[in-house]
């Protein structure tokens, strides 16, 4: 008997035409390009490089705040004993003292008042004697870089010295680190309220946009000064001034986030981030005073929201009855710029409801 064998497998056929041909690099790349995985790729690539940026700002700024030029005052005519006490506080800080000369002790002290200086040298000729009067709410840091170097100073030029701190911290605030927190909260919610507006009310048309952002930071503000005040006790703060300060904050940095997202859409967090955390925040003179930070970040942070937050915080806290106007100009300027850059182009703005782009409207 034969025995049955099974029939062969069908032989597959060749490849024909585009379905078999191989895709070209080209192709792939084009492929790759509509995929998720191309936007997933670079946001490795600048998690990674965002990461070493933040590390690099905080850690050059505040890790090892150096003296600079340090405005400080000094009353009256110093004698040969007072040049040489300040010659050798100057080695000793390994910093020039941006002297600045007052005829009396009073004008000094308003010098004091209208932050025009750190600390006030008194070295006219009481029996050889030098008083060295600082002012922690003006900058701690700095306050602290006097009172360690005014003792090792005496002993070395042998002139006796007496350091007296004329504006404590408040109890609730040793550090002096209170209003740098409350500022980067309002720095920090109010652009992650405009993200988060951007995520879960994309159908707010632009006047929508804006006006949710103004109730937003007035909520948010006055929750922060309520907290760290009232709930907490840590800073007694002049409340409606404060209140109004964190609010106004929250809104400029919400504005800066919204006009970026105009421009650049999905990467808007980039330039946002960059400009108000990575440079912002380290430069804003919270942590530590302007005088101890590189002097071109010192200077450059008073322009940018949260070091113009910290000043009129700081101010309104301190020295009330000395405020600047100057902080809440470059605070409403962000705030005027950003929401005028937003609605001229508000058509660009990947957000709104029921209208169509301008470019795009029927003729």
């Amino acid at each position: 008997m034969s025995s049955l064998s099974e029939p062969p497998p069908p032989r597959p056929h060749p490849p024909h035409g585009e379905h078999g041909r191989p895709p070209t690099g080209a192709e792939r790349w084009a492929s790759y390009k509509k995929s998720p995985f191309l936007p997933a790729c670079v946001l490795v690539l600048i998690l990674a490089a965002a990461a070493a940026l933040f590390a690099a700002s905080y850690t050059y700024s505040m890790a090892n705040p150096t003296p600079h030029d340090i405005p400080t005052a000094v009353t009256g005519e110093p004698d040969a004993r007072g040049k040489t006490f300040v010659g050798a506080m100057e080695k000793a800080l390994d910093a020039q003292l941006d002297l600045k000369h007052y005829a009396t002790r009073a004008q000094a002290l308003r010098a004091i008042e209208e932050q025009k200086v750190f600390a006030i040298l008194d070295v006219r000729d009481k029996g050889g004697r030098v008083d060295l009067d600082v002012s922690s709410a003006s900058g701690v840091s700095v306050a602290q870089v006097f009172q360690q170097a005014g003792p090792v100073v005496s002993q070395k030029t042998g002139v006796p010295v007496t350091v007296r701190d004329l504006n404590p911290l408040q109890k609730g605030d040793p550090r002096g680190l209170a209003i740098f927190y409350i500022s980067l909260a309002a720095v920090i919610i109010g652009f992650v309220g405009a993200i988060q507006l951007s995520v879960h009310a994309r159908g707010l048309n632009p006047a929508e946009r804006i006006a949710f952002t103004v109730v937003y930071a007035l909520f948010g503000g006055f929750a922060v000064a309520a907290v760290v005040d009232w709930g907490l006790g840590a800073l007694d703060l002049p409340f409606v001034e404060s209140w109004l300060i964190l609010a106004l904050t929250m809104f400029s940095c919400g504005m800066v986030f919204t006009m970026f997202n105009t421009f650049f859409h999905r990467w808007a967090m980039i330039p946002t981030w960059g400009l108000l955390v990575l440079v912002g925040n380290p430069a804003s003179g919270g942590a530590v005073a302007p005088p101890l930070l590189p002097t071109v970040i010192g200077r450059l942070g008073q322009w940018l929201p949260p070091g113009a937050s910290v000043n009129a915080q700081h101010t309104a806290v301190y020295f009330q009855g000395h405020q600047h106007a100057f902080p809440f100009l470059v605070l409403a300027g962000w705030a005027v710029v950003s929401s005028g850059l937003f609605w001229f182009w508000r058509h660009k703005h990947p957000g709104g409801r029921g209208t169509q782009p301008l470019h795009a409207a029927a003729v």
